[in-house]
């Protein structure tokens, strides 16, 4: 007995088991906080992936126009729909966020004009990005409450995001906007329908409200690429971000040759852009202008304007301008007596009477170089009557036709209108090539030897009297030259109402003006070929 009592005592088997009940403690809680810190974890990416989806769906409605910011919160809400599966503090799966649909910076969902948050939006107009808050969730704790926690108190995750956009096959041109002062969000119902006098600055020095110029689509440097992204029906290039764009320098009086491509006058100098005959350029089928062809040349000679029996040159009797102006009153409709404007020919879609009538560059509009819409609907009707409106003797008369034929039957039809009706009915509303003319105004392209035949707008086709063009608060971004990042204010389709060049007559140009009108916002892409719908938007996270 006494032998096993000595051998008991300096038995050391069980040695550590003192230490291990005593480390025991600390294993189970060490345990304990892995697998609540897993559980933690998890929850946390779950959250965070619910944000970023809720706020990347919020930014995909921020397209400016009315009700984005509660289209941006029900997204937000409801388009993306998230559970937790590892929170377990008694509030069901779902992940929630709260639908905040006015357009501010509180809550948790808040909008903002800026990526750097400094500026809260105000409306659905200048709200461009977004900010979005899920509801906190927690996780309980299975085995840590041994080492004195019980949760893992309230987690919240928050997304921010933008919405992207990239401007696709179009002629890289911008322009400043005419009314940055006054309107500098360019609030586009406010100038559908009217003329707008725009003017090269020809790559030199700060550019200014009402400039135009172009961007840099990566296709090249110079000129002669300008003149192919202008002048080609494949536009050369990559697309433009919709948000932020580098503006690129050019020599607007050799550029704005290509341009004129669109009417079907091809100047010396465009072999390379548009091929020796023209074909890589080819006119609307609608190529209706205040110039006549002279039947001794042909449509690839310069324009002439010294009248040297060859090209393009303006008519005797174009429609005139200050200096010409008969009766400044006028009617609703014209300035001119029905005699006067009989002897307007060729007559082309004109510029707004304010423009027309103006003793200044920027005319005699309130809007400067904004026109007002009312153009002379009736000289313009009238003076074409003899081949095509021979109905039109009057400005009654002319309500009625165009009560008749117009969309929607307005008697006040925008330009565009009118050009998108004469070319879809042009057997009868535009004139062919006649040999037989020496001096022809003819409105129809394809008739002549070689000459390329005019494109028609398609799914497939752009209207070539059609661009798409980017709308900036020039002053305001420093716009000078080439500069880099240049904040889009809109992105914007206008008319080419009329050719690019010094008019020695009637209504005075510069080789430098483009007058264009404005059709409306360009629209978002619905396929991946779409060609008239160029815009395609693509929300991103910032953070």
């Amino acid at each position: 007995m006494r032998r096993s009592d000595r051998n008991l005592l300096s038995n050391t088997s069980g040695a550590v088991a003192p230490t291990i009940a005593l480390s025991l403690v600390a294993l189970i809680a060490a345990g304990g906080i892995a697998f609540d810190y897993a559980r933690m974890a998890s929850m946390d990416t779950e959250l965070q992936g619910a944000a970023d989806q809720a706020a990347l769906a919020a930014a995909s409605q921020l397209d400016g126009n009315s009700g984005a910011c509660s289209r941006a919160a029900a997204a937000a809400a409801a388009m993306v729909s998230n559970q937790t599966r590892m929170s377990n503090d008694g509030n069901g799966l779902a992940i929630v966020v709260p639908n905040e649909a006015t357009c501010d910076a509180t809550g948790q969902v808040r909008f903002y004009q800026n990526a750097s948050k400094t500026t809260a939006a105000t409306s659905d107009a200048n709200a461009k990005f977004v900010e979005v808050q899920v509801n906190s969730r927690a996780a309980r704790y299975a085995l840590t409450p041994i080492a004195g926690a019980f949760s893992s108190g309230a987690i919240a995750a928050v997304a921010f995001a933008g919405l992207d956009s990239a401007i696709c096959k179009v002629p890289p041109l911008m322009l400043c906007n005419p009314n940055e002062n006054g309107d500098p969000t360019f609030t586009i119902a406010n100038y559908v329908g009217k003329g707008v006098r725009l003017v090269g600055n020809d790559g030199g020095g700060i550019y200014g409200p009402g400039n135009f110029g172009f961007l840099d689509t990566g296709a090249g440097n110079g000129a002669q690429t300008l003149r192919q992204v202008l002048g080609q029906q494949n536009v050369p290039g990559d697309c433009v971000s919709g948000t932020g764009v580098d503006t690129e320098t050019g020599s607007i009086i050799s550029v704005r040759d290509a341009l004129n491509t669109r009417f079907g006058i091809y100047d010396q100098g465009l072999n390379n852009a548009c091929g020796n005959n023209g074909s890589l350029c080819p006119p609307s089928t609608n190529i209706r202008k205040d110039l006549v062809l002279d039947g001794t040349g042909n449509t690839f000679a310069k324009v002439g304007l010294t009248n040297n029996n060859n090209g393009w040159k303006e008519a005797a009797n174009p429609y005139p301008g200050a200096a010409n102006i008969i009766n400044a009153t006028g009617t609703n409709y014209h300035s001119l007596d029905d005699t006067e404007i009989g002897a307007i020919a060729p007559m082309g879609y004109p510029e707004d009477m304010c423009h027309a009538f103006g003793s200044t560059n920027a005319g005699a509009c309130s809007g400067g170089r904004i026109g007002d819409g009312n153009w002379d609907r009736y000289a313009y009707f009238k003076s074409n009557s003899a081949s095509n409106y021979t109905a039109i003797t009057s400005a009654a008369t002319m309500n009625t036709f165009l009560a008749a034929n117009m969309p929607g039957g307005t008697t006040t039809p925008t330009r565009y209108q009118v050009y998108q009706w004469e070319m879809n009915n042009a057997g009868a509303r535009l004139n062919s090539q006649s040999a037989a003319v020496s001096l022809n105004a003819y409105s129809r392209p394809g008739d002549l030897a070689g000459e390329p035949a005019g494109l028609a707008p398609s799914a497939s086709q752009i209207d070539r009297r059609v661009l798409t063009v980017a709308v900036i608060n020039c002053t305001a971004e420093g716009v000078g030259g080439h500069t880099t990042d240049v904040a889009v204010t809109k992105w914007i389709d206008i008319f080419l109402v009329q050719p690019a060049l010094a008019r020695s007559t009637g209504v005075r140009t510069e080789n430098g003006d483009i007058y264009v009108e404005i059709i409306g916002a360009t629209q978002n892409a619905t396929s991946e070929g779409a060609v008239q719908l160029v815009k395609k938007s693509v929300p991103y996270l910032i953070e």
